[in-house]
C-alpha cells in the first residue's frame, strides 16, 4: 500500500465516477488499502426508524481504494507523483517529483 497517503493530505481522484474531484483524506483503512476522502464516492444508506432517530437516507462518503487517488501538487494543483527529500537537520518532506514542491513533513 502507499503509506504516504496519510490523514487531512489533500488528494484527487484518479479514476471513478469522481474522477478529478479534489479533496481531504478523512480516514485511511490500512488492511483493506482504501481511503475516505471528503465529498468523494458519496453514498446513501437507508436508516429505519429509532426511538433516538427519525430514519431516512443519509449521505456519507464511501472508501476509494488508494490506487484511484494521488496527492495534489501544490503549484500546479493537479496530481503528483511523490519522492522523499532529506531537508538540512535530517527532516524528511513529502516532496512533488515534477515542481520539487514540498508537500509535508514526515
Amino acid at each position: 500500500m502507499a503509506a504516504r497517503i496519510k490523514k487531512s493530505d489533500k488528494v484527487i481522484v484518479l479514476s471513478g465516477k469522481d474522477k478529478g474531484k479534489t479533496g481531504e483524506v478523512l480516514k485511511v483503512l490500512r488492511k483493506q488499502n482504501r481511503v475516505v476522502v471528503a465529498g468523494v464516492n458519496i453514498v446513501a444508506r437507508h436508516a429505519r426508524p429509532s426511538a433516538r432517530d427519525a430514519g431516512g437516507i443519509r449521505r456519507a462518503e464511501a472508501p476509494v481504494h488508494v490506487s484511484n487517488v494521488a496527492h495534489v501538487d501544490p503549484r500546479g494543483g493537479k496530481a503528483a507523483r511523490v519522492g522523499v527529500k532529506v531537508l538540512k537537520g535530517g527532516e524528511k518532506s513529502l516532496v512533488a517529483r515534477k515542481s520539487g514542491e514540498e508537500i509535508r513533513r514526515i
